[in-house]
Order: C-alpha cells, then structure tokens, then sequence
C-alpha cells in the first residue's frame, strides 16, 4: 500500500515520541536506557517510511543540476543520520533527532498542502451531477422516458412543472418560467414562450413545455462549462515555492562551505580528520532546513486557522502568492453584490392598504414576484383578506375581488384602463429608470399605488467595495444581466467598471482580457462563475453559493459578506508576508550560524560543537514558530487582534 503524506507524518511523529521525551528528560539530567539503539532503530525506520521520497527527489534533481527543498531535507538528514552512526560506533554524542524531527516537520507541510489541493476533481464531479440521468423524448407519438445519452438533435423533449430541462433546445410549444440562475446568474427566473432556447440543467418553473433539442451531450452549455473549469485547473503554473527558490543557491553553498571545512582544517590547520569531520558536521547541522521547512507551513496553520474564525477560509497556498500582486477585484452581480433574492424596495401611496390588496391577490399567484410581495406584507404584518374570481392574465398581471371590489396588479399594460395619476406616472418612469421593476395597484377602479421590486445589493457592499478602492484596487462587476440593471446596482455600490450581458462561456474571456491589465480576483456563488473562479489569478466564492463555486475557489467567504474579501485580501497578503519573513530569519540565521560553526572564530574562544550547533539549529526553528504564531496578533480590518 503506497502511503501518501497524511499518513507517513503520523507514522513518523508517533516514531519520534521516544526521542522527544528524552530531549524534555535531559535539562533534568536523566537519560533514557538505550537511549542510543531506540533512537537508531526509531530513526532508521523514519528515513525509510518519512525521508526515503525526499532522498530519491532530491537525487533526481541533482541529476538535473538542481536543488530544492528535497535537496535540503536528504542532505540534512542524510547527514545527521549518517554522523550519527559513525558518532554512535565512536562513542560520540548522536544526533538522530536532528534527522527525525526534520522529516517530521517536512511531513507535516506537506501533509496541510496535500489537503488544500484535494478539490479539483470534487469540482468537476459536482458539475457532472447536476445533469439530469434521463429526458421525456417523443417516440412513435408517445413521450418515452429516454437515457440521456440516446437524446439526439431534433428531438421532442417533454419537461413537467418542476423538473430539470435535460439539454439545449428551442421550445416547440408551452410556455413556462425558467430558473436560470445557475448559468446566466440572474435571480429572476426568465418568462419562456414559443420561440425561445433553454437550456439544459436549468429549471423549469410552473408550466409544461415542449422543446426541440438542439445541443446534446458534450455541446451542452453544461459540458462546456466543466470543460471550461478543467482546463481552468489544469492552465495555472504550480506556485514557485519561495524555499525552493532559495535552496537553489542554499544547498550547494553549504555543501561546498561544509566540504572547504573539512578541507581547510584537515589539510592546512593541522586539525585531526574527526576534530575537522566535526566542523564539517557542526556547519551541516546548524544549516539543517528545520527553519527553513517550517516557514512556510506554520505560518500556512496560523493564518489560515485565524481567517477561519474570521469566516474566510483559504485553501489554496497557491492564493497567498497571487493576491500579493492583485491589481482587479470582479466581482458577479447576483447573490454576490445583491442578495440573490428579489425584494420590495419601495411603496408608492398608503403603504397598509397598497400592500394589502396586492398581497390578498398576489397569494393566489404563482409569479416569482408575488413572494417578494408576500414576503414584505409579513414583515409589515399586514393582514389581509382572501381574494375572490381570481385571474392571471398573460403577460399582464392578476385581476380578482377583494372585500367584493374589483382589484388588480400588474404593469402599465393592465392599468392602461385605469387613468395613472400624474405624480404616479412621475415616480413609475423614476423607479425605472433606477432599474426596478415596477407593478400598478389598483382598487375599486382607480389605482392606489405603486409597489417597485429589485433584487437590491446586500448593505455589506458598498462599504467593502468602498474598503478595496481605498487600498487602490480596481473594482468590476462581470454579470449576465442587462446593462441597465447592472449600471444601476453598480452606482449604487461603487463598482469602477460594468461588463453585461455576459454568458458562463463568455466569463472566463472576459477575466483573461482583464489579467492583461495585472493580476485579478473573482468574487462569485453560482455555478455559473466556476470557470471565472479558476481562471483568475485568486478565485473568491462565496459560502452560501452553490458547492461547484465554493470548490472551485481558492478562498471562499464562509458568511455572505462582502467585508470578507477585504478580510481575505489582508490575512492573505500578511500570511505570505509572514512566510517571506520567517524564510529571511532562517536564512539570516544560517547566515551567522554557519561561520561561528565551521571554526571561523575559533581564534576569538568562538565555537560551536554539533551539540551546540544542534540546539542553535533547534533555537531558529523556534523563532520561525514564534513569529509564524505572533500572526494572531496582527490587526486585520474589521477585527481585533487575538
């Protein structure tokens, strides 16, 4: 069974227990007996079960004439490991520990980074499911329930009330509303007649329909998208590990400092072969990559674990290096910018009574904007009576009694017999004009009012938007509504630029025409956004969004609040910083160390032995801890430090 990462840390740190026992037993001066054989057995099964895969990378990249991390971590436990046998036939001091516990916090990294890159197929499976197994065809005059593999184009599909629409087409006959949500990102769903496409996996309101597929399998708007989101995943350059980076020139720079040791000692200062050996290993030693190792993944743990309790969850490291350099926020409009849900913005005439009559005629509707309506008469609390000869009138609105009076809601179609009051007529063209859609209220032969519907921004965002530009970010609202809706919120919200009209094929385009301007970040919930998502250089989903959003985005906002991009922006940006610094402390550290240790100063009454040279090593690796763990105490904005 091949073990993945997970598994060899937890096998290499339960290995390592008895060591650390006796490092914590030795300020009170017991010794473990046989201290030296457990640690060697210990040891010697932790470098083929937890080091072997760093030896085997770091030789093929010597190979190549490279260093990395690997490099680091086979040289110092190599080195460690191997002193310590010739230590142990010799008598000396041993330092399997030093071998050990570089693995394990090597392991350990690898184990958090292992976790943050397991989405990617869990993405494209999520997608996949939503389509549906099996269509409606026409078959010899009678609908037959058909695999969706065997749908072809031209034929008759039959959906019902409710059900999901299983590929592309042209609707034949029937007419409906249809949930779109998923691929255009608007919230209201769309009337459909006779004429008109739908598309698969979207779906289908009250009405039944018939329709002549166009599109089938893998030329579905669907398969597209999970075409779109895989090649998405699979264009990004893998992140430039910042160590490795350094290891280039680290690891043969101790090497050969190690080798000149030895040399210079042996040969020229009539050192003894062990007394130089020992300025060779105290170099190796202290140059051991235990800081260097955990840089990086303790300060990935203290960030990460801190932004969760902020409600930002960061999964890909990947996201703390890109946002760095992030010069465009894009955001989507509906659910990400709005509430995703359409609301009563405003009441023209007697509140009370406009919201009475077209609540007790609305609660016979089954128009999704009768809800909102609904929704807005119960937190008023206004009761209201039941309507009488109730009647929905195509394209119009709904007429009915109410207390035996004639009554209606609809648009200006419908009240066109009513006579509309001049100030009524007034404030209708200026809620229209703000891009809300407007119903009339009429009773009793005249209208009363005016009720206006919008899916409204959430009160979040102009204030986090407002936050971004501060910081001197460029702010674009990338939507699959009309121009008109989507100017309107974004002036209301403070958005730089406005791209509309804009369909799930079309949004990734659009994020790449934008990269050409610097790095960017997307903000979205739908599916729809998931190609956008992975495409930009940090994808932002929102936690109430669908699961594909939230697996396809390198850092997802677990409250539906859009201050939680600028909590992602800040705690990303000084997380990464905080690795740059703990990557700049270990090498100072080395820096200084590793002359002290090869002897340099030796004249001055300087030295460092490997026990010494052990213990320093060990000290830069708790102040990489230190400073990783002093990120909790950092000032984010809208929190307070821990």
């Amino acid at each position: 069974m091949k073990l993945n990462s997970t598994n060899r840390f937890w096998i290499v740190f339960i290995l390592t227990i008895p060591m650390l026992i006796q490092m914590l037993a030795m300020p009170f001066h017991w010794m473990m007996p046989g201290y030296n054989w457990v640690a060697l057995v210990t040891t010697t099964i932790i470098m083929i079960i937890g080091a072997w895969p760093y030896w085997t990378s770091g030789w093929a990249a010597f190979k190549k004439h490279n260093a990395n991390m690997n490099t680091l971590v086979a040289i110092g436990t190599g080195i460690a490991y191997l002193y310590s046998l010739f230590a142990m036939v010799t008598g000396r001091p041993v330092y399997f520990e030093s071998a050990a516990f570089i693995t394990v916090f090597v392991l350990l990294g690898d184990t958090m980074e292992e976790r943050m890159h397991d989405n990617a197929s869990n993405a494209l499976q999520k997608l996949l499911k939503l389509q549906v197994k099996s269509a409606q065809v026409l078959r010899d005059g009678h609908f037959v329930e058909t695999p969706l593999a065997e749908v072809q184009v031209g034929d008759i599909v039959q959906v019902k009330p409710g059900q999901k629409v299983p590929v592309d087409g042209v609707i034949t006959s029937g007419q409906s509303t249809v949930d779109e949500s998923m691929i255009t990102g608007e919230s209201m769903p769309v009337q459909k007649h006779a004429g008109d496409q739908v598309v698969g996996s979207t779906i289908n309101g009250d009405g039944a329909i018939e329709f002549r597929a166009t599109k089938v399998g893998n030329d579905t708007m669907l398969a597209q998208i999970v075409e779109m989101v895989k090649k998405a995943q699979t264009s990004h350059a893998p992140i430039q590990n910042l160590t490795d980076r350094i290891s280039q020139i680290f690891v043969p720079a101790v090497l050969i400092i190690a080798i000149m040791t030895f040399t210079i000692w042996f040969a020229f200062l009539g050192a003894t072969a062990v007394q130089a050996m020992l300025f060779a290993v105290a170099t190796i030693v202290i140059a051991c990559p235990c800081a260097l190792g955990l840089a990086t993944p303790t300060a990935l743990m203290v960030g990460t674990g801190r932004a969760a309790k902020m409600g930002v969850l960061i999964k890909d490291g990947t996201a703390l290096e890109e946002i760095e350099n992030v010069k465009t926020i894009i955001f989507d409009k509906t659910g990400t910018i709005t509430n995703g849900q359409p609301a009563v913005t405003d009441i023209v005439g007697n509140q009370s009574q406009v919201l009475q009559v077209a609540a007790s005629l609305e609660a016979s509707s089954e128009h999704p904007l009768a809800a909102a309506i609904l929704q807005k008469a119960k937190a008023e609390s206004v009761d209201y009576p039941s309507a009488t000869d109730f009647q929905a009138l195509e394209g119009r609105g709904v007429m009915a009694k109410v207390n035996g009076e004639g009554a209606f809601v609809g648009n200006e179609r419908l009240a066109a017999e009513s006579k509309l009051p001049s100030d009524l007529q007034q404030k209708l063209h200026t809620l229209q004009a703000a891009a809300k859609t407007v119903v009339i209220v009429g009773y009793a032969g005249q209208v009363i009012g005016l009720i206006a519907i919008q899916d409204a921004p959430k009160p979040s965002s102009a204030a986090a938007i407002s936050a971004l530009k501060a910081r001197g970010l460029k702010t674009v609202m990338l939507t699959g509504d009309n121009q008109r809706v989507a100017e309107a919120i974004a002036k209301q919200v403070g958005i730089d630029q406005v791209i509309a009209g804009v369909l799930p094929n079309q949004k990734a385009e659009q994020v790449q025409a934008l990269q050409k301007d610097g790095k960017v970040a997307f903000v979205g919930d739908g599916i729809n956004d998931a190609p956008a998502l992975t495409t930009a250089d940090v994808g932002i989903a929102m936690g109430s969004g669908t699961d594909i959003a939230i697996e396809s985005g390198s850092i997802v906002l677990v409250q539906n609040d859009l201050n939680g991009v600028v909590r992602a922006l800040d705690i990303s940006k000084k997380t990464f910083n905080r690795i740059k610094l703990n990557l700049f402390w270990a090498l100072i550290y080395n820096l200084i160390g590793i002359p002290i240790a090869a002897g340099l100063f030796v004249s001055f009454g300087l030295q460092l032995s490997p026990e010494i040279a052990a213990l320093a090593m060990a000290f830069s690796s708790v102040s990489v801890v230190t400073s990783s763990l002093l990120l909790n105490r950092v000032k984010i904005a809208g929190t307070t430090a821990a």
